[in-house]
């Protein structure tokens, strides 16, 4: 197919530490890109040192010799030559982290459809938490560990097997071990894991996150009470690298592909489970831009970009779909100072984030109890989705979210908020004048 040198930039990114890049010259590059894209997927070789180039759709891994000082200093490509001229550091991660979703999601759908009284218990904060949480969980733990063999999976998730042990949960196991190998089997035919095994797989994700390290973060159900009522939740996996997070994927089985209504927080929602232009997927990684696409379709494509905007006025916002979770009187009385003419949109979990990056609101807001916890894969995925399109999200003072301090957010600033720049802004400043 070729490439057209002249109107495409094509640049690879050569890492001496972490966290420090130099380009490449132009001359050097177009050599490699030209080289790869006539070659066949599966070689292209020559000297030394490691990358490969993305021309369009055709991927051809290659080995780049580098001379002078980059070759001296053992250089080590980490990103990707691309057409579109982005370094992408964390493509394979993106990719197996959104197919992990992808089939967490399918599981909590046929659960949704079909959810009876006897596949929910209550945790001890009065929480609800189904047979779709423990199951999504375990299927993204079996995901991650068949995508990365050689690794050992750190993973910080909501869920363990605690509440599961004893011959009273029998029934909930068989359940959970049935709706688990029904769908990896869809991905591998001669899988089959027996209860504990399935226990093990749930209880994989007990690391204690951190500063130091790569560390999975997932809620495999954000937002089970709307789960259970027929409203919106979303399966989150994000990736944190030595505590920032890096990747993002959200599953949002019940939102539509068009902008929102007030409908579509409620229960009405489950009335589209299985329907075309039914259920979302958001993907991002740091730098690399944000993707919006339909959860059934592959890897997303469709860039992510808000508008920047200073009118309030006709600015929509964001909050929790219950009270409980979010004090309704607060955001309120900050949307009143701010001059804001409509009304919320109110959903459950972290679709909100998406429907931010997408434009279907422009503020989000939340002030929990006082007291609470704030966990981080209550907001990792979603945190990278909007910086990635151009948004902020800040605590409620403005300062940046703390990724690197275990499982807890722990907020100086008793809530968090989002928004495109200039509105976010002005949203800290009103926050400040309403909690004086």
């Amino acid at each position: 197919q070729g490439l057209n040198m002249a109107s495409a930039r094509v640049t690879a990114l050569v890492c001496t530490k972490p966290a420090t890049f130099r380009e490449l010259s132009s001359q050097r590059v177009r050599k490699v890109a030209a080289l790869c894209a006539s070659a066949p997927p599966a070689s292209c070789t020559f000297g030394s040192g490691h990358a490969k180039a993305r021309i369009g759709a055709h991927v051809a891994p290659c080995r780049i010799n580098f001379k002078g000082s980059a070759r001296r200093s053992h250089h080590r490509v980490m990103g990707t030559v691309s057409a579109a001229g982005n370094s992408t550091m964390y493509d394979t991660e993106l990719a197996k982290g959104h197919e992990a979703v992808r089939l967490a999601s399918k599981l909590c759908q046929k659960v949704q459809r079909q959810l009876s009284g006897d596949e929910k218990q209550s945790k001890t904060d009065d929480s609800p938490v189904t047979v779709a949480d423990y199951g999504a969980q375990a299927v993204v733990a079996w995901s991650l560990q068949r995508a990365f063999p050689d690794s050992k999976l750190m993973m910080v998730a909501e869920e363990d097997s605690t509440d599961l042990q004893g011959e009273e949960n029998k029934g909930i196991r068989g359940r959970i071990t049935e709706l688990v190998n029904e769908i990896i089997q869809q991905e591998d035919p001669d899988a089959c894991y027996s209860e504990q095994e399935i226990l093990d797989l749930i209880d994989l994700g007990n690391s204690p996150g951190g500063a130091e390290g790569r560390h999975w973060v997932l809620d495999p159900i954000d937002g089970t009470r709307g789960f259970v009522g027929g409203r919106q939740y979303a399966v989150c996996l994000g990736m944190i690298q030595d505590g920032e997070v890096v990747v993002g994927v959200l599953g949002c089985p019940n939102m539509p592909s068009a902008l929102m209504t007030d409908e579509d927080g409620t229960a009405a929602a489950s009335k589209g489970i299985g329907s075309k232009g039914i259920g979302m997927c958001f993907v991002a990684q740091k730098g690399g831009g944000a993707y919006k696409g339909l959860l059934a379709d592959s890897l997303p494509t469709e860039p992510l970009q808000m508008k920047d905007t200073s009118d309030c006025t006709q600015a929509r916002w964001m909050e929790s779909y219950e009270s409980r979770h979010s004090s309704h009187g607060t955001t309120a009385a900050v949307a009143e100072e701010l001059g804001v003419c409509l009304a919320p949109l109110r959903l459950d979990s972290q679709c909100k984030y998406g429907a931010l990056a997408r434009g279907d609101a422009t503020m989000y807001m939340r002030f929990p109890p006082v007291g609470y916890r704030e966990k981080i894969w209550d907001h990792a995925a979603g945190v990278v989705i909007v910086t990635e399109a151009g948004g902020k999200v800040t605590d409620a003072t403005g300062e940046k979210l703390n990724f690197a301090r275990g499982r807890w957010l722990d907020l100086e600033g008793g809530g968090i908020v989002a928004a495109c720049p200039s509105l976010h802004a002005q949203l800290v400043a009103a926050v400040a004048k309403v909690s004086k």
